[in-house]
This record gives C-alpha cells, sequence and structure tokens, in this order.
C-alpha cells in the first residue's frame, strides 16, 4: 500500500509541460527524413516505363503477331489480288482491335482513381501504355508490309490504300470513343470498328466507287486520318482524369 500511495503522490507531484513549438519542429524533421528516404525509392521514368512493360498483358501482341502471319500466309497461298486487298483492310481492323481491352483496363478493373493518385499518375500511365503498344505495333506492322511487298509486290501507294488507311481509321475510332465525354465500353468500341470494317469491304467490293477514288483523293484521306488519331491520342491522355467516378477535387464526377 506504501508504494501504491507513493507512486500516485508522484505521479500527482510530476508535471510534464509540452512545448508546442517543439513538437512541430519534430514533427517537421520527421517529414524531411520521410521525405528523403522516399525519393531514393522513386522510380525513374525508364524504370516506370518497365514497369507498365511488365503490366501489359502480352498475349495482345501474340495475337497480333500469329494475325498477321496468318494473313501473309493465306496471302501468299490465295495470290489473288481480288482477295488480297479485301483481306488486307480487315486484318488491319482486327490488328487494331486486339488493343482495345488492354486500353480499357484501367476502366473495367476501375482503378482509374486509385493510379490518379500514384506519383506517375494516370495520364503518364496512359501515355507510357501507348507509346509501348505504339512501338510494337509499328515494328510489327513494318515487318508485314515489307514482307508483302517483297513476297506480292506491293507497292506503297498499295499498301497505304489497302491496309494503312484503314488501320489508320479504326485506330481514329479506338482512341475516339476512348477519349470520348462518355463512358464507352470496350464492347462498343469494338462493334464500332467492326462496323468500319462492313463499311471498308462494301468500298473495296464496289470496283466503281474504289477505282473512282484517285491516289492524291487517298493520300489526303490518309493524311487527314493521321491527324485525327494525333489529336484523339492527345485527348486520351490530358483528358483520362475526366472519366473517373470523383475528380482531383474529391466532388463526384457527373
Amino acid at each position: 500500500m506504501e508504494l501504491e500511495e507513493i507512486m500516485k503522490k508522484y505521479s500527482q507531484d510530476i508535471k510534464i509541460k509540452t512545448d508546442e513549438e517543439e513538437i512541430l519542429n519534430t514533427i517537421y524533421k520527421c517529414k524531411e527524413v520521410f521525405y528523403q528516404k522516399e525519393q531514393e525509392k522513386m522510380l525513374s521514368y525508364l524504370e516506370f516505363l518497365y514497369t507498365q512493360f511488365k503490366t501489359i498483358n502480352k498475349r495482345w501482341w501474340l495475337l497480333q503477331f500469329f494475325l498477321l502471319t496468318a494473313a501473309e500466309i493465306v496471302f501468299n497461298i490465295s495470290n489473288e489480288e481480288y482477295y488480297i486487298r479485301r483481306g488486307l483492310g480487315i486484318t488491319g481492323v482486327l490488328f487494331v482491335v486486339l488493343v482495345i481491352p488492354e486500353l480499357w483496363k484501367n476502366r473495367t478493373c476501375r482503378c482509374m482513381e486509385i493510379e490518379a493518385s500514384s506519383f506517375y499518375f494516370l495520364k503518364k500511365i496512359y501515355a507510357a501504355r501507348i507509346l509501348l503498344f505504339g512501338i510494337a505495333d509499328i515494328f510489327l506492322l513494318t515487318i508485314f508490309c515489307y514482307i508483302l511487298h517483297k513476297n506480292l509486290y506491293f507497292t506503297v501507294m498499295e499498301l497505304m490504300v489497302q491496309f494503312l488507311f484503314p488501320v489508320t481509321v479504326t485506330a481514329c475510332i479506338c482512341f475516339g470513343t476512348l477519349c470520348s465525354k462518355h463512358l464507352i465500353s470496350e464492347i462498343m468500341s469494338i462493334i464500332l470498328c467492326l462496323a468500319w470494317s462492313t463499311v471498308w469491304l462494301l468500298v473495296t467490293v464496289n470496283e466503281e466507287i474504289y477505282t473512282i477514288i484517285v491516289q492524291p483523293v487517298w493520300v489526303c484521306l490518309f493524311i487527314g486520318c493521321s491527324l485525327f488519331l494525333t489529336i484523339f491520342i492527345y485527348k486520351t491522355i490530358h483528358n483520362c482524369n475526366k472519366l473517373m467516378e470523383v475528380d482531383f477535387s474529391g466532388i463526384r464526377s457527373k
């Protein structure tokens, strides 16, 4: 009992004096140490690009490769310009459609808000993924067009009209729906791309319509689509946060 009384009396006599300025100073120094340690762990942009490369599902690149390989084999076997011309357009559309599931992954998994809160936020994530897909797809398309030019004697103009033009239009549809203010699902985007494939098939089947369009018109159409594609990619990267459920201010988006 005596010990308890002594401890009770001691606790009553001792009063801890707090200095608010010292507390704030301690908090400030703790923050400095924390930020310093976090900076040492921060990824460089190349490291961030590599992590995005690892998160991309490689099966879409494999499917694109198999699609172009299968198309090349079929074209070499048939060796008829009528079927090759129509097959090139369909191949181009399907090639771009295989990109859609990976670019829509943020929406499908509903992780856009989480990605927007990271150091490399949503714009940089989209920019990295589009860059990686661009590098891979340009590499695949270059090899495919080179083989067509070498084995089937396609000219650059023929490749541009029969293959690259439908590819560019499909990419415009893809990125146009992705950067739209309205929440368009990947299924709807694929349907729109396939609808364009049907339109292009009808154009190539009708020889009168196909031959009446002269080369300068095809060149202008291709350049125009390329410009629209550039605009849509820019809007996709810079307006991606507008499609989140909650914006940066914490106010629920409409």
